[in-house]
């Protein structure tokens, strides 16, 4: 039987899953998104990439995809898999709550980057069609890249967070009758654009009014009946049937199957299994995106970016600079703070990894040509690389123009004189546990939050929130470092962590400094840069779920507590062993350096 194997069928399948378990995690830890390795890797890797060169270098084949066809399937279940997620994360209360800047901003978003983009693409000479086709692509932005940088740096529950998030939204809805009008005009090539898109809108309309009726009808039972089974391999299946046969349904009746998944998301989030669903879809998740993604990148034709690069450089600025402007008018429009909107509208002024999806779909039914379609995602796929890099600029030009102090009178308020008090830094959801519980002890302590509409609302709700910058050592010495007892990091921004802990103990080597690190691999880091006691989120979840666990199956509630206590003082032992064998480790090389004989 194994003479019958065609081994070399597996290359591909190597290529993906060495992507994702080698190249990414390097990615990763250089601080580069996974989305942007997984794009990469594919346009690298890829047919238009190293994959050209097979016949030249036949030595490539286990490395390299040579043919895109081979991984179309894949790409299709990544899309399908993309889109469901995108639909379980929706429902309608959650519509109905954000429901002005969704369908307000995002909408409006939406609408003006289109007409704007299809103007310079019909001013450029391409057919209005056409013009339209790229004018809605371009519109939307990358969900998975923005998302994960603002929540990489804690900034989701921030305006610019709910913002942005609230016009992906938006987008992602806007998803839906795009691919629907692409796929319309691909099959009635000639007809009307305003009937194609009255069509596609009609049909998103219809899909919903399915959603509502057949998630009343038959979801609920289905999931009763397997959830009954109480076999977590049958949950797991009757998921997938649901998601893979929704999207044949949906193929077979002349639809995409991402639209057939879209759908069968929005029906399970209106379930009370959407939870348990998610978490069952959790496991296989982040490959079948990354999957997705390198599929995307395969797209990316390298040679193209170096035929025209002046074109392809002011297309990219022009992109970003257009879909920015106009989005922070519409923000303004809708009354987010300047640096609010500004800071939106750089991050989501690239575009996003849908164009590929939606350009690759016109360009397979011959609606663009293949010279533009490539100049097109080229734009596209240098704009999403620029993202990270806008976050930033945009973050710091937010900041100087918000001019807090300027705009509301309250951040200009400094603490008042304090002596052995504690200054807890960060005011967000873990902040306001540890003020709540200083202040039921009678310790007294001054909070301090760097996000101006945090602090600003908390002030007007009553609570002496302060302004400012922890990191910056004149902020800290205005809190009263120099007579406080400790410090409370409670935020949870993996380098601005860093960089309050090193200032704190520049400033007062024999102060108490206790700070929230993500891992166990930051809460080493953050011991040996100064930090007195460090509580790490991922144990300290799984030392609660242990007490938690222990006391439901009878084990008596002092023995449980006490086991837990000494499980967390091992951990704690075992990081700050390990911190200071590094700081030892690091001195030694440090003296043997200077003391090496010259030469």
């Amino acid at each position: 039987m194994a003479a019958n194997i065609d081994i070399g069928a597996y290359s591909d399948a190597l290529v993906v899953l060495g992507t994702g378990g080698v190249i990414v995690p390097l990615f990763r830890r250089l601080g580069i998104s996974p989305v942007l390795a997984y794009l990469g890797a594919g346009a690298v890797l890829g047919p238009l990439g190293l994959g050209s060169l097979l016949v030249e270098f036949p030595g490539l084949y286990w490395f390299t995809v040579g043919n895109a066809k081979n991984l179309e399937g894949i790409a299709e279940l990544g899309i399908v898999f993309l889109f469901f997620l995108i639909g379980i994360e929706l429902s309608f209360q959650r519509l109905m709550a954000m429901r002005r800047l969704v369908l307000g901003l995002g909408s409006l978003q939406v609408l003006v980057s289109t007409a704007a983009v299809a103007g310079v693409a019909l001013l450029a000479g391409l057919d209005p069609p056409v013009a339209l086709i790229i004018g809605m692509t371009l519109s939307l932005s990358s969900t998975a890249i923005v998302l994960e940088l603002l929540s990489g740096r804690g900034r989701l529950a921030g305006t610019t967070g709910r913002a942005s998030f609230s016009v992906l939204l938006a987008q992602d809805i806007a998803v839906i009758p795009v691919l629907m009008f692409i796929s319309i005009m691909g099959a009635n090539a000639g007809g009307s654009v305003l009937q194609s898109l009255a069509t596609a809108l009609a049909q998103a309309g219809a899909a919903l009014v399915v959603i509502v009726v057949t998630g009343r009808l038959l979801l609920k039972p289905l999931f009763r009946l397997v959830a009954g089974s109480k076999t977590t391999d049958l949950f797991i299946a009757a998921v997938l049937f649901v998601i893979i046969g929704a999207g044949v349904l949906a193929h077979q009746a002349g639809l995409s199957m991402a639209l057939g998944a879209f759908v069968a998301g929005l029906l399970l989030a209106e379930t009370e299994f959407d939870k348990a669903i998610e978490a069952a879809v959790a496991p296989f998740k982040s490959l079948l995106l990354g999957l997705f993604f390198f599929t995307v990148g395969m797209n990316i034709d390298v040679r193209e970016i170096l035929h025209e690069p002046l074109w392809i450089a002011a297309g990219v600025a022009g992109l970003i600079a257009l879909k920015a402007v106009l989005l922070a008018l519409a923000g303004r429009a809708f009354r987010l703070p300047w640096g609010a909107a500004v800071e939106t509208g750089l991050l989501l002024g690239p575009g996003g990894e849908f164009a590929f999806v939606g350009i690759g779909l016109a360009a397979s039914l011959g609606l663009i040509a293949k010279d533009v379609s490539g100049f097109v995602l080229a734009v596209v796929a240098l704009t999403m690389a620029l993202t990270p890099v806008l976050a930033i600029a945009g973050e710091r030009i937010g900041q100087r123009l918000a001019g807090p102090a300027a705009d509301d009178p309250d951040l200009a308020a400094e603490p008042h004189a304090l002596e052995n008090h504690a200054i807890v830094v960060g005011h967000g959801r873990v902040g306001k546990v540890v003020c709540e519980l200083l202040k039921q002890h009678d310790v007294p302590f001054i909070a301090a939050d760097s996000h101006a509409p945090t602090v600003s609302r908390e002030r007007k709700e009553g609570r002496e929130v302060y302004y400012g910058d922890a990191s910056d050592p004149e902020f800290l010495k205005t809190c009263g470092l120099m007579k406080a007892k400790g410090v409370i990091i409670t935020i949870d921004a993996h380098k601005v962590v860093d960089q309050v802990v090193m200032t704190a103990r520049a400033l007062r080597p024999d102060v108490l400094i206790v700070a929230r690190a993500r891992d166990d691999r930051h809460a080493r880091h953050l011991y040996e840069i100064g930090a007195s006691d460090v509580v790490p989120e991922t144990i300290e979840a799984s030392l609660q779920l242990s007490e938690a666990t222990l006391v439901g199956l009878g084990v008596a509630t002092g023995l449980a507590i006490a086991s837990i206590h000494e499980k967390r003082d091992a951990f704690r032992k075992t990081l700050q062993t390990a911190a200071r064998k590094v700081g030892r480790d690091g001195a030694h090389t440090l003296r043997s350096k200077r003391k090496a004989p010259q030469i």
